[in-house]
């Protein structure tokens, strides 16, 4: 007899759950369901629902959309790079990169490598501390729904910084498991090495939760937070195919519902 399958309803995976549900195009998807459902009754909101959710399935695939919601949202603009190369010969600062997450596992490189927000963070990381001259650090364990992960971010991170970029990072903190972590774990860390200003880096619309995270602690310690976002775009209205379904449009449509949602809830 086959034995019952239980579910763990702890927060990882409450959290996952709660995910699945709230990210596109699962709204969508639900609406479309219920608009089908009145159709089928003979009413005429079930055309209009169903009209909504097929328009909220192609607008949320978009680069437009997403760009829309970035600019609701609001953040820092992008470093310039003479504001970057003007940090050249200030002895007291420091880059530090926040984790994004990472494949336990990939066949091609026999090992964890970063996934696309960890690897477009670590690049950028890499290239503000080759122009700025200040060392790279990095924050990222193991997330709370990353079950079946064996070694941190950090770790990972670490090896892909040392023998792909050869710039190995000054700094590791491999115990934080979400952005409060991030910035309670490794800003001591930075603190007690004598750093006093901070490049720190994410995506775009990440960076207004990390700031609100780092900012609080920094402040005592007599460390000021510069913000870095990666990923933002100069212009993703004016052209046709940035109204159209895209792999990278609905990435970033759903990162920033991510965020938005994870800011409202404090996280």
């Amino acid at each position: 007899m086959m034995s019952p399958v239980s579910l763990s309803l702890d927060y990882s995976g409450f959290k996952t759950l709660l995910l699945a549900a709230t990210l596109p195009p699962v709204p969508w998807l639900l609406l479309a369901a219920w608009g089908g459902w009145r159709l089928r009754r003979g009413r005429r909101l079930g055309g209009l629902l169903l009209g909504l959710a097929l328009a909220g399935v192609w607008l949320s695939s978009t680069e437009a959309f997403a760009e829309l919601l970035s600019r609701a949202i609001g953040g820092p603009a992008a470093l310039s790079r003479a504001q970057v190369e003007a940090l050249r010969g200030q002895p007291d600062g420091a880059v530090l990169v926040l984790g994004g997450g990472v494949h336990r596992h990939l066949p091609e490189y026999g090992g964890g490598a970063p996934k696309r927000y960890t690897a477009e963070r670590l690049a950028y990381g890499v290239w503000l501390a080759r122009r700025s001259g200040w060392p790279l650090a990095f924050t990222g364990g193991i997330g709370w729904t990353a079950n079946d992960q064996q070694h941190s971010e950090a770790e990972i991170v670490a090896r892909i910084a040392a023998e792909d970029y050869g710039l190995p990072l000054r700094w590791i903190e491999s115990r934080s498991r979400d952005t409060r972590e991030n910035a309670s774990n490794s800003l001591p860390l930075l603190a007690a090495a004598g750093v006093k200003q901070v490049l720190l880096v994410t995506d775009d619309g990440h960076m207004r939760r990390a700031m609100r995270a780092f900012e609080p602690l920094a402040r005592p310690l007599g460390i000021v937070v510069v913000p870095a976002p990666v990923g933002l775009r100069d212009d993703a209205l004016s052209r046709f195919d940035d109204w159209c379904p895209s792999v990278e449009g609905f990435a970033r449509v759903r990162n920033i519902v991510y965020e938005t949602l994870a800011w409202w809830a404090g996280r």
